[in-house]
């Protein structure tokens, strides 16, 4: 579950803005974010980098902030990465209350093997639920075992956490079993191949 952490994450609000300043920062080991949301001004801060790195792995952590002395939560809405070093630059965060409603995207995680001969096709990565700030789940399972070709797994079919509810539209396509391209070719030439050998066994 991404809930609050164990340890708080000191950010201190910085006065300085600019590409140069942020650059800075970052060589410092601190990371640049905002803080924004509930109808307050944005805030700017410099977050500890390692510390927020790691914490911000999972989807949809929240953050447990002290700010200026104050305690505070927030939802890591956006983290923008240099592509080609994949540094953090910037953060984006919400602030959120506890027992709060909100909607975010949860990943969707397949377990379990389809039929034999078949592959399981995530159509939609994630799927978008309502749920408390606080306890946001890190993934919604799609169990595909034994599932044969044809068989699709819409959004309203997938088990939801306890106290989740869906928004995404329920026909949304989130998993389907096929038999391979590749595969599909071969039993094609075969049948092909099985048609053409056929008047010949009867002569």
């Amino acid at each position: 579950m991404a809930t609050e952490n164990d340890s708080t994450v000191v950010a201190e609000v910085r006065e300085n803005f600019g590409k140069g300043f942020a650059r800075r920062l970052r060589a410092a080991g601190s990371i640049p974010a905002v803080i924004y949301g509930h109808g307050t001004d944005p805030v700017h801060v410099a977050l500890p980098g390692h510390q927020v790195s790691l914490l911000i792995r999972r989807a949809n952590a929240v953050l447990e902030l002290e700010v200026a002395g104050k305690q505070q939560l927030a939802l890591v809405k956006d983290v923008q990465k240099d592509p080609v070093h994949q540094i953090i630059e910037h953060i984006d965060l919400l602030v959120v209350k506890k027992g709060e409603k909100i909607q975010v995207d949860v990943p969707v995680l397949v377990v379990g093997e389809p039929f034999a001969g078949t592959i399981a096709n995530l159509d939609n990565t994630t799927v978008l639920l309502e749920v408390e700030a606080t306890h946001i789940p890190e993934h919604v399972e799609v169990d595909v075992e034994g599932l044969e070709d044809g068989t699709h797994i819409t959004a309203a079919d997938l088990k939801l956490p306890k106290g989740a509810a869906l928004v995404t539209e329920p026909e949304t396509l989130i998993v389907a079993i096929s038999v391979p391209a590749a595969a599909a070719a071969v039993e094609d030439e075969v049948a092909a191949e099985d048609e053409a050998a056929a008047p010949e066994a009867a002569e």
